[in-house]
């Protein structure tokens, strides 16, 4: 009895982290044209609009609260023994384009990459990644299906982005002693960044001197560790947007259609500015959290 009012206040918690104080869509590229030039092993950020989408971003100081990596359509996908994996975890149009991604409260899933239609995202596409190499990167992907979602690894990264010094031990991060050697239960940044280290890929490498001067040697970070916005830092992945008039045509923008507000109906502007009120009322924690966030990270040194 204990543990089915545990799994309901459990679940009473995750929907509602998981939910939209936010429901206007903030959709800033064209999506018709990233669904069709999007690739295999793309890696899609998603400025999410839920609650702990909010906490992220004062964690992260980044506007990235999501990563999913684009698999392709199941028709697609060459290794029959994942083709069949991935049947068992989606039965819908095998033409559909899908991303794999791993949620609060569902664990790592199949999504349809329409999902993210209405939101803010940004394509890192892996610079001179091989195709023999995006097959392995696919391939793991769909291998992590059906995985938890690591709440602890999310707390673990929160309390890494204080000052360790000023934290009680009992506080301070056992990230590289929970479950290690064991992902059964991992984030969406930290399940991407495995699919690429499968390959040798670079994300976010160390990279350090050697006693001669000369040599750089790579070292590999700990996958847990990472987040979204370490594939937008990274200089080994390629930005990609997509505008809704073509950079290629000279003085596109020339012909933008602009709305005059100043001319709308007054009950119109009205409706705007009060819709608008609300949105700055909700972010008014947000903003504070970022400012004191980032007065920290000037004036106090941060440890590793």
């Amino acid at each position: 009895m204990s543990g089915r009012l545990r799994d309901r206040v459990w679940q009473r918690i995750v929907d509602w982290l998981n939910s939209c104080p936010r429901e206007e869509p903030q959709a800033l590229c064209n999506f018709e044209r990233l669904k069709r030039e999007i690739r295999p092993a793309d890696v899609l950020l998603v400025e999410g609009r839920s609650r702990v989408s909010e906490v992220i971003k004062i964690v992260t100081l980044s506007p990235w609260t999501h990563a999913a990596i684009y698999i392709g359509r199941a028709v697609d996908v060459q290794d029959s023994s994942m083709r069949e994996m991935l049947a068992r975890h989606y039965d819908g149009d095998p033409w559909e384009p899908l991303l794999v991604e791993s949620l609060l409260g569902k664990g790592t899933i199949v999504t349809p990459l329409s999902r993210y239609e209405c939101d803010h995202v940004r394509i890192c596409r892996p610079s001179g990644l091989l195709v023999g190499d995006v097959q392995c990167v696919v391939n793991f992907a769909i291998e992590q299906l059906g995985t938890d979602y690591d709440v602890r690894q999310l707390l673990d990264l929160a309390r890494l982005s204080f000052p360790y010094a000023i934290l009680p031990r009992q506080w301070r991060s056992s990230l590289f002693q929970h479950n290690a050697g064991k992902p059964t239960h991992i984030v969406c940044s930290s399940m991407i960044a495995r699919c690429f280290q499968q390959v040798g890929y670079p994300i976010m490498p160390l990279i350090k001197t050697a006693e001669d001067g000369e040599t750089m040697r790579f070292y590999k970070r700990n996958f847990r560790l990472f987040v979204p916005s370490d594939f937008d830092y990274s200089p080994y992945f390629n930005i990609v947007k997509f505008s809704f008039w073509g950079f290629g045509d000279e003085a596109a923008y020339r012909r933008i259609e602009w709305v005059d507000e100043s001319r709308e109906q007054p009950e119109v502007k009205k409706k705007k500015q009060r819709k608008e009120k609300k949105r700055r009322k909700g972010n008014v924690i947000d903003i504070g959290a970022r400012m004191l966030a980032g007065q920290l990270a000037r004036r106090i040194k941060w440890s590793g």
